[in-house]
């Protein structure tokens, strides 16, 4: 089983239609059986797609309307065999997007989950935060896979509401093995915050569990979010809910394992449940 999670930094980055064509590229090549996508933006002033449009989408819900520059929707259309996939909005990202979460998944979607997990669900304030995930099968397993993007820890709609929220969700499909993928603002080399909260409620991280790995870091300069910032930093994970036999956890979209296409660094798992 290979998964990849990427917050996407979707429409902000220059030169974002050769990044696109990039990324792709690097999807062809690795053949991830699951994609977890965070910051996946469309335009709100954009044209609406029709139904007959989208492929094999899947509805997380059905007053979702898909526009025609949703990141997820293109860079399907530039993969020589396109994704299964879902999209759904959270909130208002850099004043004209509708800022969202994805999945693409080579095998069919059975069912999906679209949540928010904040307590505030201000359409208009980024601190509004959801999960949207798929079920799917996976060399022969059925699992669930969740993308989420988080607040930090010490924020006023704070990582640890958030958590609380998400595992209440996610240990509704037990027993299913359920994979948690996105940029959770909670860096793991600090203490007695967001990372270490994750695990102490029952989840494992892929990355330490891994045979071979890296440094694991996925942001190694000042970002959105992280201004200030001026070391490198892990935060994006692939946690599970069950053990699992992971072969190899890398960092990927990083100039070294594949182009950089966004401010964040993807991370790429094997895996055998």
């Amino acid at each position: 089983m290979k998964l990849l999670t990427l917050n996407a930094h979707a429409w902000m980055e220059e030169n974002q239609h050769d990044k696109l064509k990039q990324l792709a590229a690097f999807i062809d090549e690795q053949q991830f059986d699951v994609i977890a996508l965070q910051e996946v933006n469309q335009s709100m002033e954009e044209t609406p797609l029709s139904p007959d449009d989208l492929g094999a989408y899947y509805s997380a819900d059905p007053e979702v309307v898909i526009k025609r520059d949703n990141y997820a929707y293109v860079l399907n259309g530039l993969l020589s065999n396109a994704y299964h996939w879902t999209w759904a909005p959270a909130h208002v990202g850099f004043a004209k997007y509708d800022e969202g979460l994805a999945i693409l998944s080579k095998t069919p979607i059975t069912a999906t989950v679209n949540e928010y997990v904040s307590s505030l669900q201000d359409y208009d304030n980024y601190r509004s935060r959801k999960i949207v995930g798929i079920q799917t099968v996976v060399d022969g397993v059925q699992a669930w896979f969740v993308s989420g993007h988080y607040n930090w820890w010490n924020d006023e709609e704070s990582f640890r509401g958030l958590w609380d929220r998400t595992t209440k969700v996610l240990n509704s499909f037990a027993p299913t093995p359920v994979f948690m993928m996105g940029d959770f603002n909670n860096a793991a080399e600090v203490r007695g915050e967001g990372y270490d909260y994750v695990l102490q409620s029952g989840w494992s991280d892929t990355y330490p569990n891994a045979a071979v790995r890296d440094e694991g870091h996925t942001v190694i300069k000042a970002i959105a979010g992280w201004e200030s910032n001026a070391e490198p930093l892990r935060i994006d994970f692939i946690f599970s809910n069950k053990a699992a036999q992971v072969q190899s956890s890398t960092v990927v979209l990083n100039g070294k394992t594949g182009p950089v296409v966004s401010d964040h660094f993807g991370v790429a798992v094997e895996l055998e449940l």
